[in-house]
């Protein structure tokens, strides 16, 4: 147990214990970590600090309170939605990240359902291996089947198997854009179109590839059909706190139309505190995410996108080259963008993760293949060529068996978990071990 404080302590000893912790953190700012930060340089950063701190103590729940918030969020929807191919009557609201966007889809989803398809009783939804979790979350939350269909060989969801796991209880279909596992693309064309047939909605899961698959698109990358552009696609997220380079956490959701997103909306009129009402999950909404996701889209522009999506991509085909010129090694599918998998049918992938992790860089373990994933973000354009020789000289570790990376002794090894590599021991219940995990992370030290 920790015991609350009894004294105060000085602000400068508080920040220096604060500082000697963050000691200990993956090094996002040197380019070391290949997920989780989306790091556009210290400029960029600067402004969100400033921005955020700002609107610190301001309070998302009520824009009547507020109505610079308001305006932000409104601007922030409609740009958006321009981007993404909408329209007019396309609207939408911000919301802490991609999760969260993706419930309210469900959520939403399921009350249409409730008021258009009353005679559904155990609503389903049909998604592919490759989306993401969240979706299966939401399913947990809001009693909405996740319909499981499999991917091709290029790891993009399986069309007919889609149709065809569409039953009289279906309420939504669902693809990636891209998918994070692999960074390709769904069919989303094809998705929509038999979402579309048979009455039902469509969701696109941007969250990744929102904020930059249309400026790769404009730079004449080939970018395939996937926004409001496509007949039947009726609701998006996109991730600010992404490839939008906005601080945490900042998502969007958006709906083809008014009518739909009506279904996202809660309001409680009998507490005797007065009137409750709100759009997404959260009630209190940070203001300073708001503000600092305005603030930047507004400082970067088109302009701004378009030259950081350029250095992007070119260190992202750096990578794909020098990754493909490693004979162990092999990229997963035919990523679109600037997030990919590499795997290998000759030796252990997980073993040249531990290797290139005692080099300093964080990359994430994947399973079904087995695979080590990397996010590249402007923060590794300088760093490209330090990383691909640290992975060949890993590789050759790892292939002539020199890897210096598990203990014998200790019975484990680092688990495929999006977001956090465990230390599990691959006995017994993996869902109860991944459990005792996230117990383990969320006690205080002893």
């Amino acid at each position: 147990m920790i015991p609350f404080p009894s004294n105060r302590t000085p602000a400068g000893q508080v920040l220096d214990r604060m500082r000697e912790a963050r000691g200990h953190d993956a090094k996002w700012h040197e380019g070391k970590v290949w997920s989780l930060v989306f790091f556009a340089g210290d400029e960029v950063l600067d402004l969100l600090e400033e921005a955020y701190t700002m609107f610190i103590s301001e309070n998302g729940l009520n824009p009547m309170a507020f109505p610079s918030l308001r305006k932000f969020e409104t601007e922030i929807v409609g740009m958006t939605a321009g981007l993404l191919g909408g329209n007019d009557r396309t609207v939408g609201n911000m919301t802490s990240g991609g999760t969260e966007s993706i419930l309210m889809a469900v959520k939403t989803a399921r009350d249409w359902a409730r008021a258009e398809r009353p005679a559904i009783a155990a609503p389903e939804m049909v998604l592919p291996s490759t989306a993401h979790p969240a979706f299966h979350k939401a399913g947990h939350y809001f009693g909405v089947k996740p319909v499981v269909v499999p991917v091709g060989s290029d790891y993009r969801a399986d069309v007919t198997a889609a149709g065809a796991a569409i039953t009289r209880n279906t309420i939504l279909v669902v693809g990636s854009a891209p998918s994070y596992p692999h960074g390709v693309v769904d069919p989303i064309a094809d998705l929509a179109r038999v979402a579309q047939e048979r009455g039902l909605l469509c969701h696109v899961d941007a969250c990744v590839g929102g904020f930059f698959l249309p400026f790769a698109r404009k730079l004449g990358y080939p970018v395939p059909e996937f926004d409001f552009g496509v007949p039947g696609v009726t609701s998006m997220s996109a991730d600010l706190h992404k490839y939008a380079y906005g601080a945490k956490g900042a998502s969007v959701i958006l709906y083809h139309d008014r009518s739909l997103r009506r279904h996202q909306f809660h309001v409680y009129t009998d507490w005797p505190g007065g009137i409750y009402a709100s759009p997404s999950m959260t009630g209190t909404r940070p203001g300073g995410a708001i503000a600092a996701a305005w603030a930047v889209l507004h400082y970067l522009g088109e302009e701004g996108y378009l030259a950081l999506a350029d250095r992007v991509m070119r260190t992202a085909k750096k990578l794909q080259d020098g990754i493909r010129a490693i004979p162990e090694l092999r990229i997963l599918g035919e990523p679109v963008m600037s997030i990919l998998a590499m795997a290998s049918d000759k030796v252990d992938v997980y073993e040249i993760g531990d290797e290139v992790a005692l080099r300093g860089w964080r990359l994430d373990r994947q399973q079904r293949p087995a695979s080590l994933h990397l996010t590249i973000t402007p923060a590794h354009v300088e760093v490209v060529d330090q990383f691909l020789d640290d992975l060949r000289q890993a590789t050759e570790a790892v292939s002539r068996g020199h890897a210096e990376t598990q203990d014998p002794g200790s019975g484990g090894r680092p688990a495929a978990m999006y977001g956090i590599s465990g230390d599990l021991a691959g006995r017994g219940d993996p869902r109860e071990e991944i459990m005792d995990l996230m117990d383990q992370l969320t006690m205080p030290p002893m």
